[in-house]
């Protein structure tokens, strides 16, 4: 009897142990909904927690689709508003230390540019003598893609919010 419980026993430990790190990763979560930022320079930044990680580093990748008011100014130095136009703006935070699971991130994309290929008139302005500028920026849908371990493309989990 002492044998047959001491083989259940051995049984038992070793299937917790070979479980228990699938478990740990098992439900990555973000703690709360991530914090959406502007920046002065039209660039988005995104700031957040997620939990459920096991303990493998990540990377976060942040895409956001954005509405850029196009400014037009003439050869007088004067503004008029001109078109709106949509983009799409990257960025990422690599390798985040994960520890008890969690981690937090603070994610920065690029600043949008306008179109190279488009003219000043094409961009909304009067004729192509009137300069196109950035004017403000505001964020259309945000994606937010948590990547682990860090560097292998493995996305653990990914969520879309239109802030």
């Amino acid at each position: 009897m002492f044998r047959h419980s001491f083989f259940g026993l051995v049984a038992a430990l070793l299937a917790a142990i070979l479980i228990a790190p699938a478990a740990l990763a098992a439900n990555p979560h973000f703690v709360v909904d991530p914090t959406f930022t502007v920046n002065a320079n039209g660039t988005v930044t995104v700031t957040g927690s997620v939990a459920g990680l096991g303990n493998q580093n990540i990377d976060v990748v942040l895409t956001a689709e954005l509405n850029v008011e196009v400014l037009c100014r003439n050869p007088g130095g004067n503004i008029a508003p001109g078109q709106t136009q949509q983009t799409t703006v990257t960025g990422t935070q690599s390798n985040i230390e994960v520890k008890n699971g969690r981690a937090s991130f603070d994610v920065t994309t690029a600043a949008p540019a306008l179109d190279p290929t488009l003219t000043p008139k094409q961009l909304g302005c009067p004729n192509n003598k009137w300069t196109p500028e950035i004017g403000a920026v505001t964020v259309v849908s945000a994606t937010l893609q948590i990547i682990q371990p860090a560097g292998s493309g493995n996305v653990v989990l990914e969520e879309t919010f239109t802030p």
